[in-house]
């Protein structure tokens, strides 16, 4: 005997055009910010949907993955950079 579940699944509408476009800038807080917005849900309901449309896009979903790591190899340099003048500058006024 096969048991039917009972599945409840709400369908959601695609991501407008501006969320879109926002994912494709590879600003992902602002497509969540968007959807937020415009579909009046919450901010785990947006997460999940942004999250949903770009697992349905493999190819955005890794330039937006190369986009991230380079905005972090950024600002590990901005911060080495902040932490070698600080040094510089605490032996400067220490001589």
């Amino acid at each position: 005997m096969m048991r039917n579940e009972h599945l409840t699944t709400t369908a959601q509408p695609p991501l407008s055009p501006p969320a879109i476009a926002a994912l494709h800038k590879g600003n992902k807080i602002a497509g969540i910010k968007i959807v937020r917005q415009e579909l009046n849900i919450g901010l785990t309901e947006a997460k999940d949907a942004v999250e949903r449309y770009l697992a349905s896009q493999p190819s955005l979903q890794s330039a937006l993955a190369a986009q991230q790591s380079e905005v972090k190899r950024r600002v590990l340099l901005w911060l080495a950079a902040i932490i070698g003048l600080a040094i510089v500058t605490y032996r400067w006024f220490l001589s």
